[in-house]
């Protein structure tokens, strides 16, 4: 059964900027490009931290404002930013990256957890080579469910190789998985269900397959959920 990894679909043509790039630079490049964030790298293409819109806007956001006191910790580092004049001085750092094999489901986990709209992706030797954004992730549920189709058979033939007269069918539309048949132990109908629900494009598995033999206590099926 093949897994979608950020690979499969992020943007590989990647604006990038320097820490040197001015301030207003940074600026033309997200209106240009309608992005709104930019990774800052060095000479080598390893990711040094990002600029966001939210960084940008916090020279609007303080303009005028007084130097914070000495007592006042919260916001310091953003009004800091409020005075920076390059993208060195603007960025996040360190970045939350992602490595261009990582599961799509392990990026979107990453980016709610991190609380950003994309991640830079970086090679195996720490190179940038993409970026990967909430929109991209979504690229999955745009498959034709003839496509999903050919994968959801390869997730019940991998969870049925174990059983000699098992049979489960499944029908595909916009998404949602019906899958019937009969299987011998309860542990391989739950694994087909578990295993399908991991295809690219899968947003419902509705499972009526039967089983002979309740195994339930005998087995647990549930790595099946910590596939990437």
């Amino acid at each position: 059964m093949r897994i979608w990894h950020v690979s499969d679909v992020m943007t590989s043509d990647v604006v990038t900027v320097g820490p040197a790039t001015p301030y207003r630079e940074v600026v033309a490049l997200l209106a240009a490009y309608r992005i709104n964030a930019v990774p800052v790298v060095d000479a080598d293409r390893r990711v040094l931290g990002v600029v966001s819109e939210s960084d940008l806007l916090r020279k609007i956001e303080y303009a005028g404002s007084d130097r914070p006191q000495w007592f006042e910790i919260r916001g310091r580092a953003a009004r800091r930013k409020a005075g920076a004049l390059t993208a060195g001085e603007l960025m996040t750092a360190p970045a939350e990256v992602v490595l261009a094999t990582t599961g799509i489901r392990t990026a979107a986990r990453r980016m709610d957890e991190a609380h950003v709209k994309q991640l830079p992706v970086e090679d195996l030797l720490g190179r940038l080579v993409g970026i990967v954004s909430r929109s991209d992730l979504l690229k999955e549920h745009l498959r034709h469910d003839d496509d999903i189709l050919v994968d959801v058979r390869a997730a019940v033939h991998e969870a049925t190789l174990t059983e000699r007269d098992g049979k489960v069918d499944a029908v595909v539309e916009r998404g949602q998985v019906t899958l019937t048949g009969r299987v011998e132990r309860w542990s391989t109908a739950i694994l087909a269900e578990r295993l399908v629900r991991l295809v690219a494009g899968v947003v419902f598995v509705d499972s009526r397959v039967a089983f002979d033999v309740d195994d339930h206590d005998l087995a647990d099926p549930a790595p099946a959920y910590f596939v990437a």
